[in-house]
């Protein structure tokens, strides 16, 4: 059972040019009832045609298709729905993938080869609005930030000193993966004063989304 179980399924869009891949995604997302497939697409125009007849709240985008790449094609997708929770998913985890994929909006990343335990949990804690990365993209990014270190994590550091504690606490919780219901909860505030707060919170730390915040947080190291 998915840890992020909600009342109803989470209705969710895979995008992938692989008929087997859809349907073996398919058949691990549906398997415990907390994930429906409201739609499918193979490329970029019918995933966002897709998504204007379906309205998902969650989408599966691969990254190396026909035409125009998942990567380049995810601010067409979120031009035509700003909510949508988006996680980027291949076979390759290449840094310039997991990059690009954050600097567009991406709120994950996954490998088509994770465990279908890690890709069941995924969509519900997606549509919770936590930021879910792969257990080896994670992986690399605990080792990218080991690059230059030093420099990185002081400016961090110099940023996240200026909040305050409340802003800290908060900024804490985000980087767990947190939903906004979670962290309203925690903070005993209701999900409304969370998201004004979130959105102050990345307009002071220059973070366009709360991956960019999360990844600040655990540089700063208040991520434990």
């Amino acid at each position: 059972m998915s840890t992020y179980a909600q009342a109803d399924p989470v209705r969710t869009m895979l995008v992938d040019d692989d008929p087997m891949v859809l349907g073996h995604l398919r058949s691990i997302l549906t398997a415990d009832g907390s994930v429906t497939i409201v739609a499918e697409a193979h490329d970029i125009p019918s995933a966002v045609t897709a998504l204007i007849q379906h309205r998902p709240t969650v989408t599966l985008l691969d990254i190396r298709m026909p035409g125009t790449d998942g990567v380049s094609g995810l601010p067409d997708l979120l031009r035509a729905a700003p909510d949508l929770h988006v996680a980027m998913l291949t076979t390759f985890h290449d840094e310039e993938y997991v990059r690009g994929a954050i600097a567009h909006g991406a709120h994950g990343f996954l490998l088509k080869t994770d465990a279908p335990a890690d890709l069941l949990r995924a969509v519900p804690a997606l549509a919770a609005g936590g930021a879910v990365f792969s257990p080896r993209v994670a992986r690399w990014l605990v080792r990218e930030e080991a690059v230059d270190r030093h420099g990185r994590a002081a400016a961090a550091r110099r940023d996240v000193g200026s909040l305050s504690a409340r802003q800290r606490e908060l900024l804490t919780l985000l980087a767990t993966g947190a939903s906004n219901q979670h962290i309203a909860r925690r903070m005993s505030l209701t999900e409304g004063t969370v998201k004004q707060y979130l959105s102050l919170l990345f307009v002071e730390l220059g973070a366009e989304n709360r991956v960019q915040a999360a990844v600040l947080a655990h540089r700063a190291g208040l991520s434990g």
